[in-house]
């Protein structure tokens, strides 16, 4: 096998990584860089592999939603007031990171070449989600899911009933992502429950909130990178973000259904247990 095919396989199977992490809180990104190091995948020193490729798991879940994006859409324009509030809330909620990345992408980049970043950021982010999810409250009737604590003090039960605060909170949460191995969807959801927002609804709203979000961070990354991509780079991007997209169009169905029954107590053990081999690895001279 060349090496010009084994680097694509790389990108094959680090696609196929980015869409099954990116809507779980667990760091899509610190996954990425982590197991790209370990199995020897060098994307340069700009990391816009690793940006990029999140652009196919947003179209996997723009297509999942077509239906009620295509609602929204209409709804905007025709002037229908829970649209005019879901769209104005979108936009409330993306507007903070996307000053703070205009802002501070340099030294944001500078930080995916720490990988003892993670083990701060994957372990401390593990113990808030238990904290968020501490005190469950589990019902006796068939077929009803327990709750957290912060599911039971839930003020907003649908994308329609987020006021713009709760928006502007999960927006202010978004920023945190922007240091690796803290997770976008993780940030979103946490932040979303913690201002009042049921788990279910504020883990949608996070899948509606990364269209605009990766959108925009794939276009500025690619606009300012995009000349300096060699063949074989553009290439495995290119592979990276099918690969992405078809294994994500399987997890945002499968989370949805998910958090339907389940608090994210799984998800914050494994990123407590990630981040203690990221340290062991370190420890080692990794």
């Amino acid at each position: 096998m060349s090496e010009h095919t084994l680097y694509l396989l790389k990108a094959l199977f680090l696609g196929l990584i980015e869409g099954f992490t990116e809507f779980i809180p667990v760091s899509s990104t610190a996954h990425l860089l982590l197991v790209g190091d370990w199995i020897g995948f060098s994307s340069g020193a700009s990391k816009v592999f690793e940006v990029v490729i999140q652009l196919g798991s947003i179209l996997a879940v723009m297509w999942v939603f077509r239906a009620r994006l295509a609602r929204l859409i209409g709804g905007t324009f025709s002037g229908v007031r829970s649209e005019l509030a879901f769209t104005r809330n979108l936009i409330v909620a993306f507007l903070p990171a996307a000053v703070v990345g205009a802002l501070a992408i340099k030294y944001i980049k500078a930080l995916f070449h720490h990988p003892g970043v993670f083990v701060v950021t994957l372990i401390l982010g593990g113990l808030i989600m238990l904290w968020v999810e501490r005190k469950p409250h589990f019902s006796k009737r068939a077929g009803v899911a327990d709750e957290s604590a912060a599911d039971a003090h839930a003020t907003a039960r649908t994308l329609e009933s987020i006021t713009w605060k709760q928006a502007l909170a999960v927006g202010c949460a978004q920023c945190l992502a922007m240091v690796p191995g803290t997770s976008r969807s993780g940030s979103t959801i946490i932040g979303g429950m913690l201002a009042g927002i049921q788990r279910s609804t504020a883990t949608e709203f996070s899948f509606y909130l990364a269209m605009p979000t990766m959108l925009a961070a794939s276009a500025y990354d690619l606009y300012r990178h995009g000349a300096a991509l060699t063949g074989e780079e553009a290439t495995a991007i290119a592979i990276g973000f099918v690969a992405a997209f078809a294994s994500a169009l399987v997890v945002v169905r499968a989370v949805l259904r998910f958090v339907a029954g389940h608090t994210y107590r799984v998800f914050a053990w494994y990123r407590i247990a990630l981040g203690l081999v990221v340290w062991g690895w370190l420890a080692l001279g990794g």
